[in-house]
């Protein structure tokens, strides 16, 4: 209970005077209880004026600061730091209630922990942002109380700052450690058997574990040995487009953050990944309109063009208007290139409503429809069904299922590629149809 600004005294002083108060009613009836009473009233308010003095004694007896990152990565654990000092001559019990943004819609935040006289103590955080955006944090307030804690000492340090939350580059970095033509199968990336080469050659090699034995140099190998290969170079500076749809269907949730955010972070690591080999990134959204556009190509500042576009890609709730994008692609998109374009269908109404726009563009370019699993049926279809009502559930979840296998097949009929991936695999599975593309020469 607060009873002015700076002070604050601890619920179990008011629990000790309502037990005092019994006591005295009690007296009433046991007289002997009067004079006990009277000692825990006069003991209450020593220990009470002493704690005072002891907790006031002197200013700016404790310091705090907090740390911030230049920017959140979202969906991702980003580190707050908090630095705190304590100058009074005995250890002191800390309660720090720091004001985060109100995106997390947490109410109660509060840390505890007690800090060593003359010593200063970091205490480390984790927020998880689920929304691109500004994060605005307010004050920092600590309470200091001393080893009695019945009163605590409030000291408010004005901390406002504002963190940007931009696309998961924590994800980025990942992706970045792993050697993508050598061990990325270790982290969930297939190798891809190649079917053909429409590839420049470039050396002779050693063999190793996953080379196609097709490109095996038997004149090499004679010579040597020991098995040798050709080593071919994959074609260069091929466009590749990461489409996102920012339409109403894009904002279905899945672990806090919507379709449209998965769909973002999956653009900014397959980005990275197309331009280390050596091809040409870019992106754009659209929805009634096309937005946020970023050129093919492949220079140093790509990413840095890709993450500031992205960070402001939002959804507009409208229905999305394939057509749009058919007549940008026709008019701005020139050159043959891969298409990965992020979007959902429900059910194979809706996309045959797409449909002639999607063959119209898998005509000039090889397109890849990448749409998502609702893993929320999984449930409903795994558990047995017990009464009626669970009966129907379950068999509406499977025709749903079962419609998400049908587009596939509908797609494959016309060519077009397609992944039906669940959220939280998308990168990877991405990542996956990119490399079949290039080891199969589709492009």
């Amino acid at each position: 209970m607060k009873l002015f600004k700076p002070f604050y005294i601890q619920p179990r002083f008011f629990y000790a005077g309502i037990a005092i108060v019994v006591l005295f009613t009690a007296s009433y009836f046991i007289p002997s209880l009067f004079n006990v009473a009277q000692l825990l009233i006069l003991a209450l308010v020593v220990l009470f004026v002493l704690d005072v003095l002891i907790v006031f004694i002197g200013k700016n007896k404790i310091e705090a600061t907090r740390e911030l990152p230049d920017k959140f990565s979202n969906g991702d654990n980003n580190s707050v730091i908090l630095t705190l000092s304590n100058y009074y001559p005995f250890a002191i019990n800390l309660e720090i209630i720091d004001e985060i943004p109100e995106q997390f819609q947490v109410r109660d935040f509060k840390l505890k922990d007690n800090i060593a006289s003359r010593k200063t103590k970091t205490i480390n955080y984790q927020l998880k942002p689920t929304e691109r955006g500004e994060y605005k944090f307010g004050s920092l307030n600590v309470y200091a109380s001393s080893a009695l804690k019945i009163v605590a000492k409030r000291y408010t340090f004005n901390a406002d700052a504002m963190v940007p939350t931009y696309t998961s580059f924590k994800q980025l970095k990942k992706f970045e450690l792993l050697n993508i033509n050598k061990n990325s199968f270790e982290y969930g990336l297939k190798k891809v058997r190649r079917l053909g080469h429409s590839m420049e050659f470039e050396q002779i090699k050693e063999y190793v574990l996953g080379d196609d034995l097709r490109t095996i140099n038997w004149k090499a190998t004679a010579k040597k040995n020991q098995l040798m290969v050709n080593q071919f170079q994959d074609e260069k500076s091929q466009p590749v487009y990461s489409i996102i749809d920012k339409g109403r269907v894009m904002k279905m949730p899945f672990n806090g953050l919507s379709l449209l955010d998965y769909a973002i972070n999956a653009t900014l690591v397959i980005s990275n990944v197309v331009l280390k080999k050596q091809d040409k990134a870019g992106m754009f959204s659209f929805s009634k309109k096309t937005e946020n556009v970023v050129v093919a190509e492949r220079r140093n500042s790509q990413m840095q063009l890709i993450l500031e576009s992205l960070y402001n890609v939002k959804t507009d709730y409208f229905e999305t208007d394939f057509s749009r994008l058919y007549n940008n692609l026709k008019k701005h998109v020139k050159q043959r290139s891969l298409l990965l374009l992020y979007t959902n269908f429900e059910t194979l109404d809706g996309l045959e409503r797409q449909l002639p726009y999607l063959k119209a563009i898998a005509k000039s370019h090889l397109l890849v429809v990448i749409f998502f699993k609702n893993t929320e049926l999984n449930e409903l279809i795994n558990n047995k069904a017990e009464t009626v009502e669970q009966v129907y559930d379950k068999v509406i979840a499977e025709k749903f299922a079962f419609e998400k296998r049908l587009i596939v097949n509908e797609l494959k009929k016309y060519g077009i590629h397609s992944i039906l991936t669940s959220p939280e695999h998308l990168t990877i599975n991405t990542i996956n149809k990119y490399l079949e593309v290039k080891a199969r020469g589709l492009l």
